[in-house]
């Protein structure tokens, strides 16, 4: 009896502590934290214990509104290391770029893109 007592209480703690540390993504200029699937994380994601984005002056945000309830846990933290890690390595930051497109003249166009295929809207 007393070895299940133990283990219950030990079953508590680990619950409690993870629910303590949830994670949640901040955006580099932002002043929100979000949810993993947020569309405002579109760009730039960077994950952060929700205690620490609390004291940080990070707010909730509006639109993904994430709660300690509702947001991933921290027990799986090596696999969001691992995670961002691969984001990182795997997926490159759209920036705008120069089009690769031609003018009737022959030069290379002057606009910028973000899209995946190095054109402007025009071209």
């Amino acid at each position: 009896m007393k070895v299940l007592r133990i283990l219950v209480f030990f079953v508590a703690f680990a619950i409690s502590h993870n629910v303590a540390a949830q994670t949640v993504y901040v955006t580099k200029t932002g002043k929100k934290y979000h949810k993993s699937e947020c569309r405002y994380l579109k760009y730039s994601k960077k994950a952060i214990k929700l205690d620490k984005a609390k004291a940080l002056g990070y707010t909730a945000c509006k639109i993904c509104k994430p709660t300690a309830k509702n947001t991933k846990e921290n027990a799986n933290s090596l696999a969001l290391k691992k995670e961002t890690k691969d984001e990182s390595t795997t997926t490159k930051k759209v920036i705008a770029t120069q089009c690769t497109g031609k003018t009737k003249s022959g030069k290379r166009c002057k606009r910028k893109t973000k899209n995946a295929n190095g054109r402007c809207y025009q071209h």
